[in-house]
């Protein structure tokens, strides 16, 4: 151990707090929390039988410490929740697959709220409902919501079109037109208002009103009306049928089980409201090998509940959870009022948390069962590889180039690498070609690999880089014998150890090797070939992202050249704001002036100047 480090750890208080654990280039590796400092941290740096392979490895790569001393353990509590979120440390449990997972978002900031699907879960001002098991699921459920809750289904922050005239959906009553006036912000609130108690699972009041509008437009032999509630109403009552029987003796609460296997971990939600099984939700944890069922379980905690928009009265555990008192606190505050999280001993329950265990541990046996076979899956690939294409070992490391470009103009290049068959994104890199007028394939290749491996040997500057400290086994080119002979000519420059190249060719899947005058082809359904292609593909992917990225900004840049009071900080935030150069062209006075950072004013002598010169 570093000298430092041990003056460190002599000097930790024994009091509640947070620690941080940061590499030597002072990115944080883990952070974690205890109720005393002193003896959980040093715990890392003793001779002990931990279990979890990856904190094991852990102390080798710390070279700093950071503590910070709070008043209680609940205070540490929320504090490692920002830090995480913060910092999102790699050693750290962490949800995964989340983002797939599909959401309803209602955007509750906006003057006139969308109701939405969507698979993120990160916005400011937007509340979230899920995630749903799947999205046809939520799709049916949006479709029914608009068929009674006339909310605007278009999109951007302001409602409307830029003619003015209301949509279709105004017509066939899916809204209520606030683009032009028809309804007011608080009647259009109200509307949102429903819609966000009907997702939290309160649908008896719905119900009640609109059986209540059928009967009235009835009695006043208004058939029409009243069928088109009718019609309502049984969309509604359909979507409530697909909840779980009433358990109205268990009320509002949410049920945790919990299964961990390995390094690998899946939490079940049953939320209930008044006793009813408003959906399932289902979580895959990493990084919990060795952990536990406490430490999983606050980690879950703190990371669903800390963005969910509300927090139940009452959350159920698994029966090995520990001491929780520090979690209930948590969430108490974080609900505005008390919350308990306890244990079932007995009766439904019980047999509700026994049922969401059950399903958690289907689930983690289903994953492992999936990931095995794609493991296996993908050495085939490779085992198929080095057979294939003659290579000394197995390609356990490829890195794929590309070349993206528009007649000659904003050339980039790309660099995504594959290991033990899985894109490894964090050593993705990005090429700007440098000095190269026109359209010259072969020297771009040339210059984006050469310019890769001449950063092979520099572990020691000032510019290392992690992703180019390694040597591939197996270089792939987009491209054919051309782009094969630029690259290999880069790579002799190289005192290189043993790395193999070979080019992919898009037309035909022919694979090109050096030394050989016919490609090799490779069978359509070869596990090796499909490697390759989705390398190849995702290095594509990559180039024309940044080449997109590089042309709007260069679009940005003449369209701003010749407009008067847009300085540096404006033009940012016009670029923020609109995010392409034909959206800003296409904008109109109105949402011009919306534009954070830019006042009144400029904003109508900016749309006076585009239409003068004639761009809009």
């Amino acid at each position: 151990m570093a000298r430092h480090l041990e003056d460190q750890l002599k000097t930790l208080p024994a009091r509640p707090g947070v620690y941080l654990f940061r590499d030597r280039r002072g990115d944080v590796l883990y952070v974690g929390k205890a109720k005393s400092l002193r003896p959980r941290v040093r715990s890392y740096f003793q001779d002990s039988l931990d279990s979890r392979a990856a904190i094991r490895q852990l102390p080798d790569r710390v070279d700093d410490i950071e503590v910070i001393v709070t008043q209680t353990e609940v205070e540490a509590l929320h504090l490692e929740q920002n830090l995480v979120k913060r910092h999102r440390p790699p050693f750290n449990v962490r949800l995964r697959d989340d983002k797939s997972f599909p959401y309803i978002a209602v955007t509750v900031e906006d003057d006139y709220p969308r109701v939405m699907f969507t698979r993120e879960r990160h916005r400011r001002g937007v509340w979230y409902f899920g995630p749903y098991a799947n999205a046809k699921k939520v799709r049916e459920t949006l479709d029914v919501l608009n068929r009674v809750f006339p909310y605007r289904p278009c999109e951007g922050p302001k409602p409307g079109r830029h003619s003015g005239i209301p949509c279709l959906d105004y017509h066939i009553e899916r809204c209520l037109a606030p683009c032009v006036g028809y309804v007011s912000k608080d009647d259009y609130r109200a509307i949102i208002d429903q819609v966000i108690e009907f997702l939290s699972g309160e649908t008896e009041p719905i119900q009640r009103q609109l059986e209540a509008r059928m009967r009235e437009a009835a009695a006043e032999e208004r058939f029409e009306d009243a069928a088109r509630h009718r019609n309502r109403l049984r969309s509604v009552q359909h979507l409530a049928e697909r909840q779980n029987a009433d358990r109205r003796s268990v009320g509002t609460i949410d049920v945790i089980g919990l299964a961990i296997e390995g390094d690998r971990a899946v939490v079940q939600i049953f939320p209930l409201r008044d006793g009813k099984m408003v959906d399932r939700y289902s979580f895959h944890l990493e990084n919990v090998g060795g952990q536990d069922v406490t430490t999983v379980l606050e980690s879950f905690c703190l990371e669903y509940y800390g963005g969910a928009p509300s927090v139940p009265p009452q959350i159920v555990v698994p029966r090995d959870a520990g001491d929780v008192s520090a979690l209930e606190q948590f969430l108490s505050e974080r609900r505005g009022a008390h919350v308990e999280v306890r244990v079932a001993e007995r009766g439904e329950k019980r047999r509700l948390q026994d049922l969401a265990a059950e399903n958690a541990a289907h689930a983690l046996a289903s994953e492992t069962a999936v990931t095995e076979q794609k493991r296996l899956r993908r050495i085939e690939a490779l085992e198929e590889l080095r057979e294939c294409l003659n290579l000394e070992s197995l390609p356990i490391r490829i890195e794929c180039f590309d070349i993206s470009t528009a007649m000659g103009s904003d050339n980039v290049g790309s660099m995504v690498v594959f290991q033990d068959g899985v894109a490894k994104k964090a050593h993705y890199r990005k090429f700007g070609i440098r000095g190269q007028v026109g359209m010259d394939d072969f020297a771009a290749m040339a210059e984006v690999v050469s310019r890769r491996f001449a950063r092979l040997s520099d572990e020691t500057g000032e510019e290392f880089d992690e992703s180019f400290a390694a040597p591939p086994n197996l270089v792939v080119i987009d491209g054919g014998k051309g782009q094969l002979s630029a690259a290999l000519a880069a790579m002799q420059a190289f005192d290189l150890p043993r790395v193999a190249a070979v080019a992919l060719a898009k037309r035909e899947e022919e694979v090109f090797v050096p030394g050989r005058v016919d490609p090799v082809r490779l069978s359509r359904h070869s596990p090796a070939l499909q490697l390759l292609q989705r390398i190849r593909d995702e290095a594509h992917r990559f180039a024309v992202g940044f080449h997109r990225q590089r042309r709007d900004t260069r679009s940005f840049t003449s369209i701003f050249d010749d407009l008067q009071g847009v300085g540096p900080a404006r033009r940012r935030a016009i670029l923020q704001h609109f995010g392409s150069a034909e959206r800003f062209l296409a904008a109109t006075q109105e949402e011009l002036e919306g534009v954070p950072g830019v006042p009144a004013k400029t904003a109508r002598a900016i749309y006076a100047q585009l239409h003068k010169a004639g761009r809009a």
